[in-house]
């Protein structure tokens, strides 16, 4: 059973949601993690961290005019601020009962859905089906810097296959990409720039 509750649902459409989260739950949500979402019994959405928006109040805005602030009163805002974390997700895909679809889910979740992120055995299951076709989701993405998305994702998801002793994925994954976008020559060399700086590259396991 997945324990990694980061938040509650905000808003959703057909493609992505906000997931809402406080503060101190910050620690688990990372750009390019996976996280899901399950409305119902017997359907489980899957989607991927583009976004974290830390947005500020009234009291914040006191605070940072006054010369010096005291570390319990930086404590109390963060801990019992009542504004927010704004996670943006993109979906990725679902899970139908025991079958993977990387496709838009049938319909959006719902205000206050739990947010979790993926734990391994989740992730490794997600990311293994239907031949990365999960990818064009994220590769579509206009608001968010693609090859930076794309590579965190990667290197968060390497990890997890690693720990489940499939070492290869990762180069199969870099080699999907590489397919996928040899039409798209500038987006190609972001992320070839991107995994040569997180020092991921198709020769490695």
């Amino acid at each position: 059973m997945n324990t990694n509750q980061i938040g509650f649902l905000l808003r959703a459409s057909t493609s992505g949601c906000i997931a809402g989260c406080r503060v101190a739950s910050l620690d688990l949500p990372q750009l390019g993690g996976m996280v899901t979402i399950q409305p119902s019994r017997d359907l489980q959405i899957f989607g991927l961290i583009y976004d974290l928006h830390i947005d500020d109040d009234g009291l914040v805005r006191q605070l940072v005019t006054t010369e010096h602030i005291k570390p319990e009163v930086i404590a109390d805002n963060r801990n019992n601020r009542t504004v927010p974390v704004e996670i943006s997700i993109v979906f990725c895909g679902y899970q139908h009962n025991d079958q993977v679809f990387h496709l838009l889910p049938p319909r959006p979740p719902l205000t206050l859905d739990e947010v979790y992120v993926c734990n391994d055995q989740q992730l490794c299951t997600f990311t293994s089906a239907a031949r990365f076709g999960y990818f064009r989701h994220i590769l579509r993405g206009q608001d968010y810097p693609v090859a930076e998305i794309l590579v965190s994702h990667l290197k968060l998801t390497a990890q997890a296959h690693q720990a489940q002793n499939e070492p290869d994925w990762i180069n199969t994954a870099i080699q999907e990409l590489i397919v996928l976008l040899r039409d798209d020559y500038a987006t190609l060399m972001n992320v070839l720039g991107a995994l040569a700086d997180a020092k991921l590259t198709h020769e490695e396991g």
